[in-house]
């Protein structure tokens, strides 16, 4: 799930990406900013759910998958749209 919060004053938007994924240890978010290297680690909830927040900028869009257990690459069913990959595969998009 992707949770958007604009401020009037600020020009970014905050971004909650919460996700939950059966016998997961590690959730990563890659690609937002064009960032493929650097991932944003989530956080481990006592329910088992996986989240974080990040700032990205307004009126921009980010192509993102999240990498669970560091080997299985997951989009986000929530997401804005979709965009295929030089992979063959499919990223998760989000608008802001």
């Amino acid at each position: 799930m992707v949770q958007k919060t604009y401020f009037k004053t600020k020009d970014y938007c905050k971004v909650k990406f919460s996700f939950n994924v059966e016998n997961a240890e590690t959730i990563e978010i890659l690609g937002l900013n064009s960032d493929w290297e650097n991932s944003i680690v989530m956080s481990k909830k006592k329910d088992g759910s996986f989240s974080a927040e990040v700032s990205l900028p307004k009126n921009s869009q980010h192509e993102f998958k999240y990498r669970v257990n560091a080997s299985e690459w997951i989009n986000e069913p929530e997401a804005d749209s979709v965009n295929t990959n030089v992979f063959g595969s499919s990223n998760s998009v989000i608008v802001l």
